[in-house]
């Protein structure tokens, strides 16, 4: 076998679970594997590992439904102030690992050495060098080596991370959960230096039951007695299990509030609801350099002024394809991957202030009497401004999200019309050359993707609350993108400038892999994108 990341990532997706799999779990409602920690601690010991080897990570634990990647890059950003400088050679740090889900173009952003992914060659080489350990020990045991010498997909990137980060040095571990907490595969952590749970919502609910109050059970079994605990607020039932569940296990549960510095800031992730997840890093952060020697940090973490270094962290966290804004021609995009109702809401509102023009206060403007308030995206004043929807969620209930976020616009931008186009799309990146090797997903139902199934059922939809809105439904990410280009005059490899002055705001959103694939397609410039980064 070739060892080149071209051959690690084609061996990683074998891996996969097929839709047929998935959705018969879904269906069966037997909820997350009670077995999957025994089960996990057995492939660490194959690879040669027990789980209190990751103790030298030093971990820091994240749980939550909504903000754990932003939440985890803002925790990993505010730590690598603290890595040596010319001003500081002797730092207590040396190397931050970060471990997120999913990626948006290439799997390895999901390991990440002081906020930079691996290489291609050194993701091959620990891949590798993982894989054939695995079929090492099933080999001596008398056990076949083809794919059931390994784990599936996610416990397998883990098992990966945890070696990586071992091999390379790394001095401290952000480790986000993949879905829940208490049986995830990377609950096998048994002594973090610190836990957080960001905002909670109804998500997963196969796996994790339809109730805030079950899905906070799970979220909640990441907490450990020899750590910190911290919680972003939330729903009064979810609130009350988190408590419950920190007594038991005997654990001190902080709830942290917005830290009131952040209004100040300018944060590297837009949105005021990122907010929330910072003021959760400040808190965790601050946790961590406390439990490794730096007596400086403040213990009023949530409110005492902020030092240079958390500032700069903040302000320099970089989170691709999350209330993200690219700038191309005549064409502004919002990106952002919300794929929860919570998430979408969000989005919504996020999208919402960035497109509304400044407010006048001006006698003649009919907002004059409140100047926090603009016109509408399609009243006369703004009719040069095209506010464009590119959408899709392909394995979940796509019909919910679509109806939340067109309330929420239609709330915040007080008319029944958000959006002049809505183009819905599958998550398939090219026309013709479908997906790069790392955006391949087994999980979904490939004959809904072949017949647009959920893109047309969307149409139907968002045509029935919005009959004024123009609806396509297309076959691939670049077909949408090339789509938005056309309406603004730049048509086939056209650069998106409308001599009439016309500018489209274009939200994509609704699936962290749709905007994996939009990224992918900018990056390409097969369509004569050059597109930028704000």
């Amino acid at each position: 076998m070739e060892r080149n990341y071209s051959d690690a990532v084609a061996a990683l997706n074998t891996l996969q679970s097929n839709f047929s799999i998935v959705d018969a779990i879904r269906k069966s409602g037997k909820g997350m594997n009670q077995q999957a920690i025994p089960e996990m601690i057995e492939w660490c010991r194959r690879l040669g590992y027990e789980p209190s080897d990751f103790n030298r990570l030093k971990p820091i634990h994240i749980a939550g439904t909504k903000g754990k990647g932003s939440t985890s890059a803002f925790i990993s950003s505010i730590l690598s102030q603290y890595l040596p400088s010319p001003n500081e050679p002797e730092a207590k740090l040396r190397k931050i690992g970060l471990y997120t889900s999913p990626h948006l173009r290439f799997v390895r952003e999901r390991i990440q050495i002081n906020n930079v992914p691996l290489s291609e060659e050194v993701f091959a080489k620990y891949f590798f060098q993982t894989w054939d350990r695995l079929e090492a020990a099933a080999r001596a045991g008398g056990e076949p080596t083809d794919t059931t010498a390994k784990p599936v997909y996610f416990r397998f990137l883990t098992l990966m991370a945890f070696h990586t980060y071992i091999s390379e040095g790394v001095d401290t571990a952000v480790i986000e959960c993949g879905i829940g907490g208490e049986h995830d595969s990377t609950n096998i952590l048994l002594n973090p230096t610190v836990t957080g749970i960001t905002s909670l919502g109804i998500d997963h609910v196969a796996m994790l039951g339809n109730t805030i109050e079950e899905i906070a059970w799970h979220k909640s079994g990441i907490m450990k007695l020899s750590a910190a605990a911290f919680t972003a607020p939330q729903p009064s039932g979810a609130m009350a299990v988190l408590r419950q569940r920190a007594e038991e296990k005997d654990v001190d549960l902080h709830v942290v509030e917005r830290h009131p510095q952040l209004d100040t800031i300018k944060l590297g992730l837009a949105a005021d609801f990122q907010k929330t997840n910072a003021s959760l890093a400040i808190a965790i952060a601050a946790a961590h350099l406390r439990a490794l020697g730096h007596d400086e940090t403040p213990h009023d973490s949530t409110t005492a002024p902020l030092t240079p270094k958390f500032i700069t962290g903040l302000e320099q966290v970089q989170w691709p394809g999350r209330c993200e804004i690219r700038h191309e021609g005549n064409i502004t995009w919002h990106i952002d991957g919300g794929h929860t109702l919570e998430s979408i809401e969000l989005a919504g509102i996020w999208f919402a202030d960035q497109i509304q023009p400044p407010p006048t206060n001006s006698s003649s403007s009919p907002s004059s009497t409140n100047p926090n308030t603009s016109p509408p995206p399609n009243s006369p004043s703004n009719r040069k401004r095209k506010p464009i929807l590119i959408f899709n969620q392909q394995t979940r209930s796509a019909r919910p999200l679509a109806l939340a976020l067109y309330n929420t616009l239609s709330t915040a931008l007080r008319t029944p019309h958000p959006f002049s186009h809505a183009i819905f799309c599958t998550n398939v990146s090219f026309q013709n050359a479908g997906f790069r090797p790392d955006s391949v997903s087994l999980n979904t139902n490939s004959e809904d993707v072949r017949q647009l199934s959920v893109q047309k059922e969307l149409a139907q939809v968002w045509s029935g609350v919005d009959e004024r809105c123009e609806v396509r439904v297309v076959r691939s990410v670049e077909e949408a993108v090339t789509g938005v280009r056309g309406l603004v005059g730049g048509g086939e490899g056209g650069d998106g400038r409308d001599e009439e002055g016309g500018e489209a705001m274009v939200l994509v959103t609704g699936s962290v892999h749709l905007v994996g694939g939009f990224l992918e397609v900018l990056a390409s410039g097969e369509n004569g994108g050059g597109a930028g980064n704000s």
